[in-house]
């Protein structure tokens, strides 16, 4: 199939200008928990929550600190490969995409009281530990042909009511988000004036009627929600315990979308024709956020543990910098321009914060001795809540209403058992996750399993996991104008190796 593709070339001119659209799928990727950390941690499905002793268990209860005997570190390496099946009018695609990637680090020491006799409080423990909460590397094509709609409705459909003056005597960088999209269109002839006034306000579209329209689109992800963790806890009489959490977050996200479309329909009589277009944009998101967690457990009796912990929203400060481009193959175009085509400089949007909701997880675990345990974790968490700030902001006010509306309380079950046998144990694990949407078409249930095996080797232990989870969700082409997604069935296979040792 022929295509023009043209790059998008990096500019330097920056300019922060008002907030650009933002997708709720935008906003639940960073609320959205994935399992990672340590491989003792995936091996048992992240069913932590009453079992402590382990760097990434502190995340799910901070009280689990307590467990260590030891000073004790682990550094954790983890191979991930997602599959992405596309469902999109009939056609079906894959995509893959993989990485490696030293996911976490962490360290926790042991302050032991030596006058058990004259203070209840008989251990102390301090951890700091790094984790890629969410590895983001992920690659979707979708391709198919739509028997109604063109992406060209985004551009006219954004178009309707922006005075024409606006798109033809302008500076770009002085366009809100949704002036900027309908001058791309307007620049690449995608639509026309209605009347050919200043003040016309109306436009008609340049994409040949009658349905049939070749479609792809690709959307490469890179980047990472990194977390650092300050952690403490303490034994109160070798029952109850206690903890706290304080996490800094890390974000770096660059996301490529790419959508294009032809289409072997009768050209008009008079006036242009789109025959082709591409429209690319690349966003690069970046910035921090700060939460905590508290935690308890107790131990009533010496094989039963049961946790309860919170953990905070978090609070993101993000910035955006956006560059987009549009070109498109045009018949008859009165200019005798063939290949017209708009590529702008990178936009850097103003500052915005999003609140993901809390969680509460509560966590129950049996211990066999030293032969094994069984563990059981779950959490709530009410994704209406979600926020995006400022308020004030139109476009935030209007995505804030639909996540009130839309978005439910979900519940995620995590169980997890481990079998030793003299310095070998075993692992498996099981984990559901409930959608964040009342209707669960937009954004899916997950399931996973996982499995693993560690060596003890006295001083040190090495482990190895491997973790499966599946989730479908939809994919739009475009944002408005045509409701058209193409299906999306993600599959996650990960291995992870870990090594920790007492100091």
């Amino acid at each position: 199939m022929k295509k023009y593709l043209l790059l998008l070339c990096i500019g330097m001119s920056f300019s922060n200008v008002q907030a650009q659209e933002t997708t709720p799928n935008d906003v639940i990727r960073l609320a959205v928990d994935n399992l990672t950390g340590t491989a003792r941690f995936r091996g048992m499905s992240g069913a932590f929550g009453a079992v402590g002793g382990d760097l990434s268990a502190i995340n799910v209860n901070p009280a689990g600190s307590i467990f260590f005997n030891n000073n004790y570190g682990t550094v954790t390496g983890s191979i991930y490969n997602a599959k992405n099946r596309s469902l999109y009018w009939g056609t079906s695609t894959n995509d893959t995409d993989s990485s490696l990637d030293l996911n976490q680090i962490g360290a926790v020491f042991i302050f032991k009281n030596d006058q058990e006799s004259k203070n209840d409080w008989r251990k102390i423990a301090v951890g700091l530990n790094y984790e890629n909460a969410n590895n983001l590397n992920n690659s979707i094509f979708s391709a198919g042909v739509n028997p109604y709609n063109s992406i060209g409705n985004y551009f006219v459909n954004i178009a309707q009511g922006i005075p024409t003056n606006i798109l033809t005597n302008f500076n770009y960088y002085d366009l809100n988000f949704y002036e900027q999209q309908a001058y791309l269109g307007f620049d690449t002839y995608i639509f026309e004036p209605t009347n050919n006034v200043p003040n016309n306000n109306t436009y008609y579209t340049n994409i040949p009627v009658g349905g049939n329209y070749y479609q792809e689109n690709q959307v490469v992800t890179t980047g990472y929600n990194g977390k650092l963790t300050g952690n403490f806890s303490a034994s109160y009489k070798d029952i109850i315990f206690l903890g706290g959490n304080l996490n800094f977050h890390f974000v770096n996200i660059e996301k490529l979308f790419t959508v294009y479309e032809s289409n072997d329909n009768p050209v008009y009589d008079t006036g242009s024709t789109i025959a082709e277009i591409l429209f690319q944009n690349r966003l690069w998101t970046t910035g921090s956020g700060f939460s905590f967690n508290l935690g308890a457990i107790v131990k009533p009796i010496e094989s039963v543990r049961i946790g309860l912990a919170y953990e905070s929203p978090t609070w993101f400060r993000l910035t955006d910098e956006l560059q987009q481009g549009v070109s498109t193959r045009s018949l008859n175009n009165q200019d005798g321009n063939e290949f017209p085509f708009s590529f702008q400089d990178p936009v850097v949007y103003l500052p915005y914060t999003i609140q993901t909701p809390g969680k509460w997880t509560g966590s129950l675990a049996y211990i066999f001795g030293k032969r094994g345990l069984l563990s059981v974790d779950v959490s709530s968490k009410d994704y209406s809540v979600t926020r995006i700030k400022p308020k004030n902001d139109p476009g935030y006010m209007a995505i804030n209403n639909f996540m009130s509306n839309a978005l439910d309380n979900a519940i995620e079950v995590r169980v997890g058992g481990e079998f030793k046998i003299k310095q070998v144990s075993l692992r498996a694990g099981y984990r559901f996750e409930e959608s964040p949407y009342k209707v669960d078409q937009t954004f899916g249930d997950l399931t996973g399993y996982t499995g693993g095996i560690g060596y003890n080797f006295g001083e040190s232990r090495l482990d190895l996991a491997y973790s499966y989870d599946h989730r479908n969700s939809n994919q739009a082409l475009v944002s408005s104008g045509m409701t058209d997604p193409a299906r999306i069935s993600r599959y996650n296979n990960n291995v992870t190796i870990s090594y920790s040792i007492n100091f």
